[in-house]
C-alpha cells in the first residue's frame, strides 16, 4: 500500500513539470515583426504558430521596413523576425548590431536567387542577354511603355535592400539614360508588368524567388533570367562575391548566369537577451526549415486571391498538418532544449 501512495505522490509530483516542460513559454510575452514584402508572411505565419504550441504569448507582428527593424530588434523594441536575407541585408544592419542580435538558423540556405527577368518572347526576339542590350535603341524602344525614351523596369521600393543593390548597378554599368526604374509599391508594380505581359507586350522586372512571379512566369517558358554586363559587388556584397554567379539555373539566358546579387540565406533573425532568456524558442529558430517549392506554391495562392490574414493562417495551418511528424520533433526539440 505504502508503496501505491508513494507512485502516485511520485506521479502527481512530476505532472506539472511536465506540463511546463510541454509550454515551456507559458505566460511570455513575444513582440514579432515581419517584411513590408508578403512574399515573407508565410514563413512568418509558421514561426509564430510554433512559439505558440510552446505557450508563448505571441503578438500579431508589426510590418517593419529592413532598416527599422534591424534597429528595432537590437533595441529590444521587437524580439525577431523571419525574414533576414545574407548577405544581402548585412549592411542594413546597424554598427555593432551583432552584440545585441543574433542571426539564426536557416529558413531556406543559399534560397534567396534574386535577379532580371525579361519575357522570353522578346529576349529572343532582341537577342537580350545582359542589362547592356538595353543600350540598344531598338530595346529601349520595345520596352519603353510610358514613352519617356527609356526601357522601363520594374525595380524596387525605396527601403529595400534590392533598391541599393539596383542603384549601384545604375552606377557601375551606366544604365541611367537607358532603362527608367520603377519603384512604386511592388505588388502593384507587379500587377501592371502582368498586365502587359498577359496583353503581349515586352516585360522587365527585378524578382527573387521564392516568389509568385515564379509561379505565375515559368523560367524557361514565359520569361528568361538575364546577365549583368560582370560582375562588380558592392562593398556589403564582396564577402559573398563568389555567389553573385550561379549555375544550373531553370530559365537563365547562360549558364552559369552572372545574376548580380548574392544567392541569399533565409535566416531569422533575433534579440540576444530574448534568445537568451527562451531556449525552447531559440532551439525552434534554429531547427526551423522551409522548402522554397512551398513558400513559392503558397506566394502563388495569395496571389490568385487568398492573401487575407485568416488565410494566410489557413495555409500554415494546412502545411503544418501535411509536414506533422517533422513540424512534432520541432517542437519536441524546442521543449527539450528548455529543461
Amino acid at each position: 500500500m505504502k508503496r501505491i501512495l508513494l507512485a502516485v505522490l511520485m506521479l502527481a509530483l512530476a505532472m506539472p513539470a511536465f506540463a511546463n516542460n510541454d509550454k515551456p513559454g507559458k505566460g511570455i510575452k513575444v513582440h514579432p515583426a515581419r517584411a513590408t514584402w508578403n512574399t515573407g508572411y508565410f514563413q512568418e505565419a509558421l514561426v509564430r504558430a510554433g512559439l505558440k504550441e510552446l505557450g508563448f504569448e505571441v503578438e500579431y507582428p508589426k510590418e517593419l521596413a529592413n532598416a527599422l527593424f534591424y534597429q528595432s530588434v537590437m533595441l529590444g523594441d521587437v524580439d525577431y523576425w523571419t525574414n533576414g536575407w545574407f548577405p544581402n541585408h548585412t549592411s542594413q544592419m546597424p554598427k555593432h548590431s551583432e552584440e545585441r542580435v543574433e542571426i539564426i538558423g536557416y529558413i531556406a540556405k543559399a534560397g534567396g536567387l534574386q535577379g532580371y527577368m525579361v519575357s522570353k518572347e522578346h529576349a529572343d526576339k532582341y537577342n537580350i542577354k545582359s542589362l547592356d542590350d538595353f543600350k540598344r535603341p531598338e530595346v529601349q524602344k520595345a520596352f519603353d511603355s510610358n514613352n519617356d525614351g527609356k526601357a522601363d523596369l520594374t525595380a524596387c521600393p525605396p527601403g529595400w535592400g534590392c533598391e541599393k543593390v539596383i542603384a549601384h548597378h545604375f552606377d557601375v554599368y551606366d544604365l541611367d539614360d537607358y532603362i527608367n526604374p520603377i519603384k512604386a509599391g511592388y505588388a502593384a508594380s507587379m500587377a501592371d508588368t502582368m498586365a502587359r505581359y498577359k496583353a503581349g507586350d515586352p516585360v522587365f522586372f527585378y524578382t527573387w524567388a521564392p516568389n509568385w512571379t515564379i509561379g505565375k512566369l515559368k523560367p524557361g517558358k514565359d520569361v528568361v533570367w538575364i546577365n549583368v554586363p560582370k560582375i562588380m559587388p558592392r562593398e556589403a556584397q564582396k564577402p559573398g562575391v563568389e555567389r553573385m554567379t550561379v549555375s544550373g539555373i531553370e530559365g537563365a539566358v547562360t549558364d552559369p548566369l552572372k545574376a548580380g546579387f548574392v544567392v541569399s540565406d533565409i535566416r531569422i533573425v533575433a534579440n540576444k537577451k530574448f534568445l537568451a532568456k527562451n531556449p525552447a524558442a531559440k532551439k525552434f529558430f534554429e531547427v526551423f526549415t522551409l522548402p522554397i517549392g512551398d513558400i513559392s506554391a503558397q506566394n502563388t495562392k495569395m496571389e490568385n486571391g487568398e492573401k487575407s490574414a485568416k488565410d494566410i493562417e489557413r495555409h500554415a495551418q494546412d502545411w503544418i498538418k501535411a509536414n506533422q511528424n517533422k513540424w512534432n520533433g520541432w517542437l519536441d526539440a524546442a521543449r527539450a532544449a528548455a529543461k
